[in-house]
């Protein structure tokens, strides 16, 4: 046996001084001074984690609590004042018995009521009103609706009350009425600002008109679909107010109580509440306009 093979360990033993951490050898200092240098085998690089970024909160903790903490101060200070003011027979007849809450909820009602009905009558009109069949049609229709709110809102709710007799059904219709063109005219301004390629790319894999709609059209045309909604909201919260010219109730009683009767405590409870209501609807639409926007659509998203 030659010296060379004397030296060779047996097949599956490492040289003395040699040993193997993870796929790495390593040797002494003096092994290696004896046998030279030994090239170890470099491990595999890893394969780089897959990076998961999260998107953006829609809904900041400024924008969720900001407005609300200002209106309960703002309503805070208002039942401050209003407990520390000297209220005579009269300004207690405007007030008390649960009248406040009772204006409230009316003006809630009358609110709700008439946006669903804006809704339900604006939305489909503007879908209607963007499809080839009645497309001609739209102008018209849009300046329709435009003399619902040419005519002041006052005497529209006089007109519809000498038409159809005092209570809240005449109130409504005049919100109704009133409130219709920011939906009608964003709905039909959004549904004709989407790409015409976009929609025939779509028609184009094999979906059907009202797929694309739905799937397409829509989802595009939804921010600017929510802020006619919203602007219908806001100003039905201040048409709401002129509901008591004609017997339907809401927080215009208080006001008008308190104009007619001269009494600024009870004057001052309606005003702010009406106004504080505004903002909370208000704030309100922003957060759902937030929540139901596409992400595609948002600004700075990838």
């Amino acid at each position: 046996m030659s010296p060379r093979d004397r030296r060779r360990p047996p097949k599956g033993e490492r040289p003395p001084g040699e040993h193997e951490v993870r796929g790495v050898t390593f040797r002494d200092e003096a092994a290696a001074g004896e046998r030279g240098p030994v090239l170890a085998a470099e491990p595999a690089p890893a394969a780089p984690a897959a990076s998961v970024t999260r998107p953006p909160r829609r809904i900041t903790w400024k924008k969720a609590v900001t407005l609300p903490a200002v209106l309960a101060a703002v309503l805070l200070a208002t039942w401050l004042w209003f407990r520390g003011a000297r209220l005579d027979s009269i300004a207690h007849q405007a007030v008390d018995d649960g009248k406040v809450w009772l204006a409230l909820r009316q003006h809630l009602q009358l609110t709700a009521v008439s946006t669903f009905f804006v809704l339900i009558i604006a939305i489909p009109l503007g879908i209607a009103l963007t499809r080839a069949r009645l497309r001609r049609a739209a102008p018209f229709a849009v300046a329709v609706a435009n003399l619902g709110q040419a005519v002041p809102a006052l005497g529209l709710l006089v007109l519809l009350v000498i038409w159809l007799g005092i209570g809240a059904e005449a109130a409504v219709i005049g919100m109704v009425l009133y409130a219709v063109l920011p939906v009608l005219a964003n709905t039909v301004a959004g549904l004709k600002a989407i790409d015409p390629t976009l929609t025939e790319a779509a028609r184009g894999i094999g979906m059907s008109a009202p797929g694309v709609l739905a799937k397409v059209e829509l989802p595009l045309a939804v921010p600017l679909i929510l802020a006619g909604v919203r602007n219908a909201l806001v100003l039905n919260v201040g048409t709401a107010t002129l509901a008591t010219f004609g017997g339907g109730g809401g927080l215009g009683d208080l006001i008008s109580a308190g104009i007619i009767t001269q009494r600024m405590p009870v004057l001052v409870l309606g005003s702010v509440l009406t106004v504080v209501l505004a903002l909370l609807v208000d704030w309100l639409a922003s957060l759902v306009e937030l929540l139901l926007r596409p992400r595609g659509l948002e600004v700075g998203e990838s």
